[in-house]
Order: structure tokens, then C-alpha cells, then sequence
């Protein structure tokens, strides 16, 4: 079997696979490149940058030997996957392996905001020292709302409660949690009673943004919106507007409608932490999730 990596692997995964006898290309094509070259591979690997839609997918088909796409990641809104498995490619990801480390971000991004981390860090390498005007907010006794509630936001739940706070959640799948003492509600109800608003869900273009101006006006005006999700779940253009008119209080992102984003009114916003999609950018998830490649690919070749 061949196996493309187009947009990289960790290292001991690459070995594993090739001990095991696969034959490992690990070079990103653009999409122009991308179909005709899956038609000489079995596997396609991606991750985030690489988008799998389906004039690739039709090019791949030509090949006839492509069979399998993975990614390395939680979210598949980048691959067509309905597409791909009715014409007999098989998708898969890698739900497991990034969990904590996107929790931990979450929640990185919560006392961030909360405290004035991301721009005191900033203000203080210019000279300034501005204590007066960093007044931020405890953690302990505010509400957290979850919009989406699978492993990643379990993981933040768990996090939260530690800091003493209320979590509350909204599956937009109608899927009750029935293993979890937290409160689950509407989406309208939990804008209304948040402190902090955190997106768990993967994006549905069909769909389009989940947080847009309606959605932020039911929000507090003291509370924050954090998003380590997915691009596209949150509407940029009414996010902007609502920081700029102290609708809200901040917001934290990791994901962004397009990236590398050119929102620069948004990502050098004062009340705004960000980062560049780091999520999963741990070494620990990085291991997990070649790994976890590895055994889906070992499996499928059975």
C-alpha cells in the first residue's frame, strides 16, 4: 500500500508505518496537484490544510486505487466525506487523540481572556505598566456554557469544575448526555445565562455560522465567546461588531474563517487571545494521533 502524508506526520508514526512494510510519501500537494497524484496511492493522510472536495476525489477516482482518507484530527469538515463513501473511499479520523490538548487550550484561553493575559503580555514589552486598568474577572462561580458537548468539551467540564464553576451545555444534535451532572438547555437559554460561551462543534457549510448577531445579542454583555472548534462556526464580521460596541466583554479564537487568517481587525483587538490553530499542537496529541493513523491504516489493510 501507498500512503500519502500531505500535510505531515510524527516522525515515530512514519517509521512504525514503514517497519510495517507501507510505502510513506509525506509531501503536501496544492489542490490543482493533489487528484491526479492520488491516483498512484491508496491512503491519503491530511490535517487541517489540505481541503479533500470533490473534483479531487474525482480525479483520485480515476486511479481506481485510492480506498482510504484519514484526519488526523477531531473534525472531517475539510474532507467531502458523504462524497467520498458513496463513491467507495473509506473516511476515518482521529477523534481520541487531541482531546486534552484542545481542552487545555480552551481553558488556557478562558483565564486569558479573564485576566488580561494576552495583552498585559503585550503592553508590558512596549513599557507600559498598566495594573490600573487590568481589572479582570474571577473564575470561581461563573457559568460556562458548551455549545457541543463530545470529548473535547467533556474534557473542559471536568477543568471547569475544578475552578468552581457552573457548566451548563447544548447539544445541537439533540444527543442527550445521560452520564454527566451537568445541565443541559437550549442554545438561547445558555447564551442568556453564560459568563463563557465555548464552541465545540464542527462546522456544517450548508449550515453557516452558528454564533452571528443574533446569537451574540442574547449574550451577556460581560461575557466572553471562545473558539477552539472550527473556522466558520462563529460569524467574524458580527463578532467584530460586538466587541466594538462592548456588546461583549472579549473573545478568545484559535479558528478562523480562513487561514492563515487576514482578519487583522479582529486578531489585534485588545479584548481578543489568539492563536494561530494550535489546538492540537502538543507533543503529546501529536504522538497520539500518529499513532492512531497507524493503527487505522493497519487495521484497513487486514
Amino acid at each position: 500500500m501507498r500512503i500519502l502524508l500531505s500535510d505531515g506526520l510524527e516522525k515515530e508514526a512514519i517509521k512504525s508505518l514503514e517497519e510495517k512494510g507501507f510505502e510513506v510519501v509525506n509531501e503536501h500537494y496544492e489542490a490543482e496537484e493533489l487528484g491526479e497524484k492520488l491516483k498512484d496511492f491508496d491512503v491519503l493522510v491530511v490535517r487541517s490544510a489540505t481541503k479533500v472536495r470533490k473534483p479531487i476525489i474525482d480525479k483520485a477516482l480515476e486511479g481506481g486505487r485510492l480506498k482510504l482518507i484519514i484526519r488526523g484530527g477531531v473534525g472531517v469538515d475539510n474532507i467531502d466525506v458523504d462524497y467520498a463513501q458513496n463513491n467507495g473511499i473509506t473516511v476515518k479520523n482521529t477523534p481520541r487523540a487531541s482531546s486534552i490538548s484542545v481542552a487545555e487550550l480552551t481553558f488556557g484561553h478562558i483565564i486569558s481572556v479573564s485576566r488580561f493575559i494576552h495583552i498585559a503580555n503585550v503592553t508590558m514589552r512596549e513599557g507600559k505598566w498598566e495594573k490600573k486598568k487590568y481589572e479582570g474577572f474571577e473564575l470561581y462561580g461563573k457559568t460556562l456554557g458548551l455549545i457541543g458537548f463530545g470529548r473535547i468539551a467533556q474534557e473542559v467540564a471536568k477543568r471547569a469544575e475544578a475552578f468552581g464553576m457552573k457548566v451548563i451545555y447544548t447539544n445541537l444534535s439533540g444527543k442527550v448526555v445521560d452520564t454527566f451532572k451537568f445541565e443541559r438547555c437550549s442554545l438561547e437559554e445558555l447564551l442568556r445565562k453564560s459568563d463563557y460561551v465555548s464552541l465545540h462543534i464542527p462546522f456544517d457549510k450548508a449550515k453557516g455560522p452558528v454564533i452571528g448577531k443574533e446569537q451574540l445579542d442574547m449574550m451577556k454583555n460581560t461575557a466572553f465567546l471562545i473558539n477552539c472548534a472550527r473556522g466558520g462556526v462563529v460569524d467574524e464580521a458580527a463578532l467584530l461588531e460586538a466587541l466594538n460596541s462592548n456588546k461583549i466583554a472579549g473573545a478568545a479564537i484559535d479558528v478562523f474563517e480562513e487561514e492563515p487568517t487576514k482578519n487583522e481587525a479582529l486578531i489585534n483587538h485588545p479584548r481578543v487571545s489568539v492563536t494561530p490553530h494550535i489546538g492540537a499542537s502538543t507533543i503529546e496529541a501529536q504522538g497520539k494521533i500518529g499513532m492512531e493513523v497507524v493503527n487505522i491504516i493497519e487495521e484497513f489493510a487486514k
